[in-house]
């Protein structure tokens, strides 16, 4: 059933004009927040598109990096239905992205790098960063994208120009910013399950060329879906019910103040607040059967929970932020001081279902906690000004997060008199992460038609995590963590670098080349000591990639970009898991990878608009001597493990291992395939109506570190569609949407010792009006 409807959808999509979407790659320049179509509603043309990839203003043509555009309308259109962040997934050539943890922590890969560490401190290889603020920590990288210019993805390593060290790529996000005219804009949609969305911006100068301000909000919720049909005594107090799980609220503002007191002189003052309630992410145990890989048998809207009071999670957070920019002619002086500090909680039924339903075995639950967060940013650059053959940029950066995090394992939250209750059955660490970095870029035109650039970054990254109040029995005696273990210190001092060339074949065609080295420094998983048993911890990766691509647009109508690629990391940051089931950090010798990514937007008449990307890649680990320990569960495997295993004990009890040597990556899907068309038809000289839809398509995708015949996913897909009027200024827009159409259920994430699965978002059907006032 499941293969006939995907082939019916895809004939529809190739029917090409009688099957519309709605175009997804960036059409637009990168100040304009106005979709393709509306944006060139005048013209047949694409129009040109602008990224700031090398922090600088540049048409995406000649920028020297692999580099896709996401409009702020389109990623609008994808989060109709109730998405955060990750709705960039399968959007973007190249890109991935899930979480195991709800909203509160998205993980995303860029070419195959990610890293599949649920740790509340884990590092990783993809950097975020919103308004020029790199957001390190994983709790910081969930923030919501709200009132949105562009959304750039950078693939490949970026040390050279921004934050933090990257391996894998940069996702940046850039909001609308304060403007001398007044504007306003807003998307508002409701849907399934009470899902309502607003999202909007009103801005324009309070004192004329000297102040504007800009006030952004963005409101999400959603109603609970997931029916608890456990009707047990819990020992922990949590209750079945109807409709207990699976919502959440969203609520977030910002306001940002631009003064330009001088032609010369701007300062943009920003603060945002965010406060998230909602449900942590939903395991459903036993959903994958021993030797399958069939998830149709488990309900998406029912589950049997035991424990963990239907898994609530919740967060705040507030931020704020000073770019100043001071143009002395021939350079300009930007500094951009941050602060992020963040609170809260998330706790789960880890084991994913009620023991009595499994033979009476299995219970488990978990909280993380971060009890504080304070992170710290300071980046000045000085930069050429003007269009001269010859341009430069120097600059330092300065990093600094500390935080308190706790985690509290099931024996916490037992109910008083329960045989099994221990009040002391938790840990609190203090983690901090100092970290500073010097840089620099040149680029020179040698010729009427070729460009050189370099750039190189050196960067000292120090982390420290102290273990300060250890678990204890419940009688509080003293425990016995050991003493070796409860102060780690790591440190990673690596030059990164970049290398490119970009020829001009034609005015229509150019080529480039680019080499770079990145690293991710050391790395510590301090969670581990809530089973008291030592921190985990990995020494620094690098990275060297090597890129080709070509960028044409041989005409208005028609764009193509692609790239070829390939990359070895070398001491790998994996992370398995330890005998109880918890994440465990190792180096592994390296990883090899090659592949293409391409992207085509085409507008063959006025009134259609195609795209189409799709990336391809091969992820390899390479090292013999690295195991990693499989799915089990009471001394039993409890999957289909197809790589050679050897018996272990760790940490004085038995386990399996499985060599991974020669093992993709975990979440490198092997392909994918995005497309989009829209399609519009003039009723009258009042406005059109549209039709409108978009897919994504993903192929094998292994979800942990060791093959098996159940922790995959392949042939995913979810297709949106959107029909409705718009007028003939594009000021005002009425539609009807669907996301995830057909309702899929894609198997998204797992929990290997329990054959637990992690599904994608349901169908979320409703209508939507958005409007826009200059």
């Amino acid at each position: 059933m499941r293969r006939s409807t995907k082939s019916i959808l895809l004939a529809g999509i190739a029917a090409a004009t009688a099957v519309p979407a709605m175009a997804q790659t960036g059409t637009a320049p990168a100040t304009d927040t106005r979709s393709a179509s509306a944006a060139d509603a005048g013209d047949a043309g694409l129009g040109e598109v602008v990224v700031t990839a090398e922090r600088r203003s540049e048409n995406i043509q000649r920028v020297p990096v692999s580099v896709a555009v996401v409009t702020g309308d389109d990623l609008r259109t994808f989060q109709a239905g109730g998405e955060d962040a990750l709705a960039l997934a399968g959007r973007v050539p190249g890109l991935y992205a899930e979480t195991t943890t709800g909203r509160i922590f998205p993980r995303f890969y860029i070419r195959g790098l990610g890293n599949i560490d649920f740790y509340l401190g884990a590092s990783q290889p993809v950097s975020i960063i919103q308004n020029d603020v790199v957001l390190e920590h994983v709790v910081l990288k969930s923030n919501p994208v709200y009132d949105v210019a562009n959304v750039e993805v950078l693939r490949g390593p970026q040390g050279s120009l921004f934050g933090r060290n990257t391996t894998a790529g940069i996702i940046k996000f850039d909001t609308i910013r304060p403007g001398q005219v007044w504007n306003s804009r807003f998307n508002a949609s409701y849907g399934t399950y009470n899902t309502a969305t607003f999202d909007a911006g009103v801005g324009g100068p309070i004192v004329q060329d000297k102040i504007a301000i800009r006030l952004s909000g963005l409101y999400q919720h959603r109603d609970d879906w997931i029916d608890n049909t456990y009707t047990g005594v819990s020992r922990d107090g949590t209750r079945g019910g109807r409709n207990v799980l699976g919502g959440f609220d969203e609520r977030d503002a910002r306001l940002q103040l631009l003064f330009t007191p001088t032609e010369t002189l701007s300062v943009n003052v920003s603060g945002h607040v965010r406060s998230y309630e909602g449900t942590s992410t939903v395991f459903h145990r036993g959903a994958l059967i021993r030797g399958q890989n069939n998830i149709n048998l488990e309900p998406r809207d029912r589950i049997a929970l035991d424990e963990a009071a239907n898994n609530p999670q919740g967060y705040k957070t507030y931020g704020g932020s000073v770019n100043a920019a001071w143009d002395f002619g021939a350079a300009t002086l930007t500094s951009i001081t941050a602060y992020e500090t963040t609170s809260g909680y998330s706790r789960g039924d880890t084991d994913g279902g009620a023991a009595t339903n499994f033979g009476g075995v299995g219970s488990g639950e978990s909280e993380g906690r971060v009890r504080d967060l304070d992170q710290w940013t300071q980046e000045l650059r000085l930069a050429s000004s003007g269009e001269g053959a010859f341009k430069w940029q120097i600059g330092g950066f300065y990093f600094d997060t500390r935080d308190v995090t706790e985690f509290y394992q099931r024996g916490f939250f037992l109910l008083p008199g329960d045989r099994d209750r221990n009040p002391n059955n938790w840990v609190r660490l203090r983690n901090v992460n100092t970290s500073w970095a010097v840089f620099g870029q040149a680029s020179y035109r040698l010729a009427e038609r070729l460009t050189l650039t370099a750039g190189a970054r050196y960067t000292e990254d120090d982390k420290r995590t102290r273990l300060v109040r250890a678990g204890r029995n419940a009688a509080g005696s003293a425990d016995t963590f050991p003493a070796a273990s409860r102060d780690v210190t790591l440190t990673g001092k690596e030059p990164s670098w970049d290398v490119s060339a970009l020829y001009e074949i034609d005015p229509t065609a150019n080529v480039y080349a680019r080499i770079a080295r990145g690293f991710r420094g050391p790395t510590i998983q301090g969670r581990s000591a809530v089973f008291n048993t030592p921190f985990s911890t990995a020494d620094s990766e690098t990275i060297m990639s090597y890129e080709a691509g070509v960028k044409t647009q041989p005409t208005s109508k028609l764009r193509l970009n692609a790239s070829a690629f390939t990359y070895r990391v070398k001491d790998i940051q994996l992370n398995g898991n330890d005998a109880n089931g918890n994440g465990t950090l190792f180096n592994a010798d390296h990883a090899d990878a090659y592949g293409v990514e391409a992207e085509l937007d085409w507008r063959p008449i006025r009134n259609i608009t195609f795209s189409l990307g799709g990336s391809a890649i091969h992820t390899e680990i390479k090292d013999k001597r690295v195991f990693a320990q499989v799915c089990a569960f009471g001394g039993q495997v409890t999957c289909t493990v197809l790589d050679p295993t050897v018996p272990a004990t760790i940490f004085g009890q038995p386990a399996v291992l499985a060599q991974i040597d020669g093992n993709p990556l975990p979440n490198a899907p092997r392909w994918q395939i995005d497309a989009a068309v829209r399609y519009d038809i003039p009723l009258s000289d009042r406005g059109n109506f549209f039709v409108a839809s978009d897919l994504n398509m993903q192929g094998y995708t292994n979800m942990v570190l060791y093959r098996t015949r159940e922790f995959y996913a392949d042939g995913n897909l979810e297709l949106g569609l959107k029909a409705g009027f718009t007028t003939a200024d594009g000021r005002y827009e009425v539609a009807a949407f669907a996301r995830n159409i057909t309702n899929e259920k894609n198997l998204k994430g797992v929990i290997e010792n329990y054959n637990a699965a992690v599904f994608n978002e349901p169908r979320i059907v409703g209508i939507s009006l958005s409007g826009r006032f200059d």
